[in-house]
């Protein structure tokens, strides 16, 4: 890994579960770490609720559009974090990868997501601590 890491979130979508983890490794770790987040098979927009609940946190992932995964996105990243879309994320030597378990908030209402939003806060926590 370079002195700054870059980290890429990887979900079906890119419209929720990475949106959040991409918008909490900004908020905690700053300018230290490059945060990517790309989706296997794109939406159009970002999820409504995962917005929300990011807002309660105070967190704006608004500016944010989901992105499709690219070959050398994943090539040039440290650390490849997917959601729910494992098979669709190319497998490179030498590279970080994980593989969170989590809920998908499509569909659900802001108060479904919101614990999604905090299991992946603690998750981005440890692996920010762990970088550091």
């Amino acid at each position: 890994m370079t002195d700054k890491p870059s980290v890429l979130f990887v979900c079906v979508h890119n419209a929720g579960r990475s949106q959040m983890a991409a918008g909490w490794l900004r908020h905690l770790a700053g300018d230290t770490v490059e945060v990517r987040s790309a989706g296997s098979a794109p939406a159009g927009t970002i999820n409504p609720a995962a917005v929300a609940a990011m807002h309660e946190v105070g967190i704006d992932i608004t500016g944010q559009t989901p992105t499709l995964l690219e070959y050398a996105t994943a090539e040039s990243s440290d650390v490849i974090v997917t959601m729910g879309c494992g098979d669709a994320c190319p497998v490179f030597p030498g590279k970080r990868y994980e593989d969170w378990k989590l809920d998908d908030p499509a569909g659900q209402g802001v108060e479904a997501v919101r614990p999604i939003r905090d299991e992946i806060r603690t998750r981005v926590e440890k692996l920010l601590a762990e970088l550091r």
